[in-house]
């Protein structure tokens, strides 16, 4: 009997995708470069059932017709390696699909490159890590839509499942599935960065310990705030290190490395001219973090000039949960937003509601709030922006006086939150009806006659300054 699929490269992500295949009553050959890797898998799994191959050639020879295998191998040039070793070997109808974090754009040329050659290619955007990637990941699959229905079966099946719905959906064409998978990460970025500014401005200005934190972050887990990354921020903060019985996160160094799918999120948003202000500030605050050394300096020599930190009251607590979920709210748009941007560019027919199901489970961002995105995409699928929609507005009409207190707060006393000062900053321009553009526009014209438009009738006009 040959396999129903095959996996391509046996690192955690790839290894754990194929046993839960084969939990799922599929027969799954495996491959991996280093042949001992695969053997060691199998004999870590001897119950799984995993189909050892020694070569591409025995690898593909192994599955059923149409060939139907997933690449999961690190992004960039080992894919397109992958895909150049088993091209000689597929034929027509063959299915390969790439589920690593490749880039959309390389995406996008893979998918032609096979389809000239009559095979189909499936980006497949995978979220969950590697706990996801065993037992039920968040899946985003892109490609011809036929060949999608060809995998389907098998991709709904490993997906985590929300609300009795498996977290696998199908995106759209080429390489949109990574390019949401991407937006996906950095919404994560944004996401983090403002719960970690919620620990330290409730840590600095706030005065509370990680026992207190932790107690705080299990009260926000338990309402509209409820999401893996809350749910786990109250985990940590509960973790003592055996070596010196302090809290863990206390002993951590306060450097926060990166893979670089959120830049990609940001240098998009400059591409497509879309703000997307608080995801790109959690990058910037990455950058930042980095420089650990320079920070430290900078410390000590500014110490003398940094306002004293005054300890508030209590009530502080429930204006920062509101001010976390109102920027929440704002970065999620954002991301929204960018998806919409490139939609067009790339003329992508996106379902906006089906993606905020689809993060619902098994994705580093589910959330149950991203319920109220479906149903806010559901009541009107024409949406121009995620604010406009009347339960988001609702909120931050409530919200908004909270996340200005919080800013105000933490500019007073020193704590850095640029998140949280981006959401706002965006949320006031995003409410303005008139911004100061008009002066730039005639400073362009003035020193580049770069002309300007009028309020009070129509075209284009040039002043003799």
């Amino acid at each position: 009997m040959k396999s129903h699929i095959g996996v391509i490269g046996m690192a955690v992500m790839g290894k754990n995708l194929a046993l839960n295949l084969a939990d799922h009553g599929f027969k799954v050959s495996i491959y991996n470069r280093t042949t001992a890797v695969t053997q060691e898998v199998i004999k870590q799994n001897p119950e799984a059932g995993l189909v050892l191959t020694n070569s591409i050639e025995e690898f593909i020879q192994s599955l059923a017709v149409p060939r139907k295998m997933i690449i999961m191998v690190q992004a960039g040039s080992p894919v397109d390696k992958v895909i150049d070793s088993l091209i000689p070997y597929l034929q027509p109808g063959d299915i390969v699909m790439d589920g690593g974090n490749s880039f959309y754009k390389d995406t996008m040329r893979r998918y032609q490159l096979l389809k000239s050659l009559h095979l189909n290619y499936l980006g497949v955007g995978v979220s969950g890590g590697e706990e996801g990637a065993r037992f039920g990941p968040a899946i985003m699959p892109s490609g011809d839509k036929q060949a999608y229905q060809e995998v389907e079966s098998m991709l709904t099946a490993i997906a985590a499942k929300a609300y009795g719905e498996p977290c696998c959906f199908y995106i759209g064409q080429d390489g949109s599935g990574h390019y949401v998978k991407m937006v996906h990460n950095g919404i994560e970025y944004g996401d983090m960065e403002l719960i970690a500014e919620t620990y330290h401005l409730l840590k600095t200005a706030g005065g509370k310990n990680a026992t207190e934190l932790q107690k705080i972050f299990e009260m926000f887990n338990q309402g509209e705030l409820d999401s893996y990354l809350i749910e786990i921020t109250a985990k940590i903060l509960k973790k003592s290190d055996e070596k010196t019985g302090l809290p863990l996160v206390d002993v951590i160094l306060d450097v926060a490395r990166q893979k670089g799918t959120g830049k990609w999120t940001a240098q998009e948003s400059l591409d497509l001219n879309v703000d997307t202000s608080v995801l790109t500030s959690a990058v910037f605050a990455r950058f930042i973090s980095e420089i650990k050394s320079t920070r430290v300096t900078a410390s000590l020599l500014y110490e003398d000039n940094k306002p004293s930190v005054s300890v508030v009251s209590d009530d502080i607590v429930e204006s920062v949960r509101r001010a976390l979920y109102a920027s929440k709210l704002i970065a999620y748009a954002q991301g929204f937003a960018l998806l919409s941007a490139a939609a067009k560019v790339n003329g992508w027919n996106l379902d906006f509601a089906a993606i905020a199901k689809g993060w619902r489970g098994g994705c580093i961002i589910r959330a149950a709030f991203l319920n109220k995105i479906a149903q806010a995409y559901q009541d009107n699928p024409d949406l121009q922006h995620l604010l406009l929609a009347p339960e988001f507005a609702a909120t931050l009409k409530e919200y908004q006086a909270d996340l200005r207190r919080v800013v105000i707060l933490a500019i007073e006393n020193g704590v850095p939150v640029s998140s949280f000062a981006n959401a706002l900053s965006y949320f006031d321009a995003f409410t303005s009806k008139r911004l100061p553009a008009n002066l730039i526009q005639a400073q362009r014209d003035f020193f580049g006659a770069h002309t300007f438009e009028r309020i009070d009738e129509e075209g284009v006009f040039h002043e003799q300054w």
